[in-house]
């Protein structure tokens, strides 16, 4: 076993994931393909998960037990906290920074392409999905209410599934 590969595993499932259960779909894929894992390692490490205290995310640390021992242990506990680590050092440089002209500039592009991306995706959704009057209807009721921001967005997207069913049924 490659121990830089393993901790890359590790860690890409850490940088992919929001937490806790959610790096178990690329540790699963990864580990049962180099067949450094099998289904068993998997069930073990959750239950010891779920029964430890602490944070939903320590399964991992089992599960680098389980397959690879101490330094497997060792290995994905440093995979799992480096990117909290890393958020943490940028959110400081940031703070040190953010009067910066040129970092207000920066965070300023960084909006814009995210609009323009925002525009782009709901654009071929809107072309992918919206096929007549009814569905285009339903998308200017939606956009008008969340743009009234006056209704919470889970209200929209119900009242939107609501017309849609009434309208499509």
């Amino acid at each position: 076993m490659n121990p830089l590969l393993y901790f890359w595993l590790f860690l890409k499932g850490s940088l992919f994931s929001t937490g806790g259960l959610g790096n178990l779909p690329f540790l699963h894929q990864d580990l049962i393909a180099l067949g450094w894992a099998d289904e068993t390692d998997f069930l073990a490490a959750i239950a010891v998960g779920q029964i430890s205290p602490g944070p939903n995310g320590l399964w991992t640390i089992a599960l680098g037990y389980l397959t690879y021992g101490w330094l497997g242990s060792a290995l994905a506990l440093v995979a799992i906290t480096l990117p909290t680590l890393l958020a943490l050092v940028v959110v400081a440089l940031h703070r040190r920074l953010e009067g910066q002209p040129i970092v207000q500039d920066f965070t300023r592009g960084i909006a814009l392409g995210v609009v323009g991306l925002s525009f782009g995706v709901s654009w071929v959704l809107f072309r992918a999905t919206v096929s007549d009057w009814r569905g285009v209807a339903i998308v200017l009721a939606a956009l008008a209410l969340a743009a009234s921001k006056r209704v919470p967005v889970i209200v929209v997207l119900a009242l939107g599934g609501l017309a849609g069913w009434l309208l499509y049924a």
